[in-house]
């Protein structure tokens, strides 16, 4: 780099910081210095699923952005289930602080349209039912008849008895079996515990934020998966024939 070149970098434009995409690898001088002020940033394709775990989501940033133990101290449930595109280059503190204030938009959001206000402490418990109900549901229209069983079981001192709850962290993808059910001493096993988590399993999606708020009114206390769908039962009697019919 000449003086020259120094001059036409300046009437050009400043150059971005961190990763950009120059499209060619071969490029005259002069096309170098003018991509450098006017190509866009190199952008990765994030997607934050619901019903997926902030164990997993930092495991993902740091696959896609090249960065090694990202973990940006979320609560979990906290991260707004999303599509992102970040640029290579942004340091961790950038990345959890974009993250920080995207999601906290989208919590106050929901919160104020139904309560007027946002109180995180309060609004935490319907974040806890809602990760249940997202591991639960077989699809949106069964979210509100799950969320009225976890009620409904939790009105009757029922322990909750849902694998889903034990499908958070790093055990977001395992199937959860008798013996998983006997071992797991946390919180999260409500086979053990009566009860809420004190913590959600996993992010929820709004529509099973807005089941937790608004639950179905029924009677259900049991439900089992049937194919891709679940059937609800008032009575245990109910339920094993249920279990029955789907065996």
């Amino acid at each position: 780099m000449g003086f020259i070149d120094k001059v036409v970098l300046y009437l050009l434009g400043k150059p971005q910081a961190g990763w950009i995409d120059l499209k060619r690898e071969k490029l005259t001088k002069f096309d170098f210095l003018y991509r450098l002020t006017t190509s866009k940033a190199a952008l990765v394709k994030v997607m934050v699923i619901p019903g997926e775990t902030t164990y997993y989501v930092y495991k993902l940033l740091e696959k896609k952005l090249k960065i090694k133990h990202i973990n940006c101290g979320f609560e979990e449930g906290f991260l707004k289930p999303d599509t992102y595109f970040l640029p290579i280059g942004m340091k961790k503190r950038r990345i959890c602080k974009y993250l920080k204030q995207k999601s906290l938009i989208y919590h106050k959001q929901i919160s104020k349209k139904i309560f007027g206000k946002f109180e995180y402490d309060k609004y935490k418990k319907y974040l806890i039912i809602a990760s249940i109900i997202q591991k639960e549901a077989a699809n949106v229209d069964e979210m509100k008849k799950i969320s009225s069983v976890i009620y409904n079981r939790l009105k009757k001192h029922m322990k909750l008895q849902m694998d889903g709850s034990l499908n958070y962290g790093k055990y977001s993808h395992m199937k959860i079996t008798p013996k998983r059910i006997k071992s797991d001493s946390s919180r999260f096993n409500t086979y053990k515990y009566y009860g809420l988590p004190k913590e959600p399993v996993c992010i929820p999606s709004r529509e099973a934020i807005i089941a937790a708020i608004f639950p179905d009114k029924t009677k259900y206390l049991y439900f089992v998966k049937c194919g891709k769908r679940h059937l609800f039962a008032v009575t245990y009697k109910q339920h094993l024939r249920n279990i029955k019919k789907c065996k």
